[in-house]
Order: C-alpha cells, then structure tokens, then sequence
C-alpha cells in the first residue's frame, strides 16, 4: 500500500541534541495513529472470508507498520506538536 505524502512537513531538529526528541515525537505519532487504525477496523479479520487466528494476532504489526508509514510520510503533525512541547519544556526547565 503506498501511501502518498501530505503538505505537512517533518519539523527538523534545531541541534544534535534534540534528535532524540524528534524519533520519540514520531513513535508517539505512529502509536496514535496505531491506535486510531485499529479503532476504525483497519486489520479486523472479515465475517466471511479471512485469514484465519493468525491473520487476528498479526493485524497488528500491518497497523503498526501503516502508521508508521504514515508518519514517514508527513503524518498528521502530532509529532511537531509534540517536539514543539517537548523541546519547551526542556528549554524552560534548562
């Protein structure tokens, strides 16, 4: 499934030392959004016609890979929110 990119764009760290903000923003992201997959049924196994018990314990890794192919992708702009609150934070508190 490709997942085309969207006009929002990756907030870049202002140093070295925030690069680690920005991965944790983005697996904060891509959780959320797991999350939200799963609650709209993406990876639910059909009534009729499915993969069986292991299609039901592995929808979750294609949710989990989705989301984070979404984010990739620009996301939904919750991890520069979060970088944005993270790196304030540490600013105030330094």
């Amino acid at each position: 499934m490709e997942i085309p990119p969207t006009l929002a764009t990756h907030p870049r760290p202002r140093s070295l030392d925030d690069r680690p903000l920005m991965v944790q923003a983005r697996a904060l992201e891509a959780s959320f959004l797991s999350e939200m997959l799963n609650y709209a049924g993406v990876g639910k196994t059909p009534e009729g016609f499915g993969g069986g018990i292991g299609e039901e314990q592995f929808g979750s890794f294609l949710r989990d890979e989705q989301a984070r192919q979404m984010v990739e992708k620009g996301g939904i702009g919750l991890a520069e929110q979060l970088f944005n609150a993270m790196t304030k934070g540490k600013n105030d508190a330094g």
